[in-house]
């Protein structure tokens, strides 16, 4: 099963927690045993795993992107977003996650995020369960 999901996300950088929607995918697909492929057609966004519970997390981790890919630090890049292009490639356009009894098999704390590192804007994302 393919299906695309729409996601406006709230500020220049954010992560969206997009369980829900994954997990709504999954359970539509009838799967019982396989794999979920979430995946972002962007090159300033991005898609991973973490902790979804204490949303200090999400702060934490996008306070230290920022630390590390600064975003003024004379990049060649013209349109002047090459720090929202370096952090989607750190964290990369998807992640697989395992199906087992018609469910995503999540940590406890875990939950699935839309990495938004050049918004506010409206961002796709693919599901493919296989």
């Amino acid at each position: 099963m393919f299906a695309q999901i729409r996601i406006k996300t709230p500020d220049h950088s954010s992560m969206v927690n997009i369980t829900k929607e994954v997990e709504e995918i999954v359970a539509k697909s009838k799967v019982k045993s396989g794999q979920c492929v979430v995946y972002v057609p962007h090159t300033t966004a991005s898609v991973t795993v973490n902790e979804g519970s204490d949303p200090a997390v999400v702060q934490d981790i996008i306070k230290e992107l920022d630390k590390i890919v600064p975003w003024q630090d004379a990049y060649k890049h013209m349109e002047g977003n090459s720090a929202a292009h370096i952090k989607a490639s750190m964290i990369g356009p998807s992640v697989t996650l395992i199906i087992d009894n018609g469910r995503m098999v999540l940590g406890t704390w875990q939950a699935v995020f839309l990495c938004e590192f050049d918004g506010p804007r409206t961002r796709t994302v693919y599901i493919k369960v296989l």
